[in-house]
């Protein structure tokens, strides 16, 4: 069952998202397996918003926090908060995820 985590920055934590972006990146493509989706929350005018959303492939609740408490950004404290929670894919990349309907 594929799990989403949104992660939120600590205030005024801009400086250390960028100078640890380049191992956080390294990360995802050394896992990219399990990734189903990812990517930095932004404003409407395109500027970082301090987080970002991760939707991971992986069997259990223990194993997105496993994920996540990898993460350079992490390690390197960048998080204020991490919210985890259990998704159902209804819609992916174009295809249904549903039972066909009668």
């Amino acid at each position: 069952m594929p799990y989403i985590i949104e992660t939120f920055d600590k205030p005024d934590s801009l400086a250390l998202r960028k100078s640890t972006r380049d191992a956080h990146l390294d990360y995802l493509d050394a896992h990219v397996s399990k990734l189903l989706a990812c990517g930095a929350k932004l404003r409407d005018d395109g500027s970082d918003a301090g987080g970002g959303l991760y939707i991971v492939d992986v069997e259990t609740r223990a194993e997105a926090e496993a994920f996540i408490a990898e993460d350079p950004f992490s390690k390197a404290g960048l998080f204020e908060r991490v919210q985890i929670s259990r998704w159902r894919k209804g819609y992916l990349d174009g295809k249904s995820f549903f039972p066909p309907r009668k």
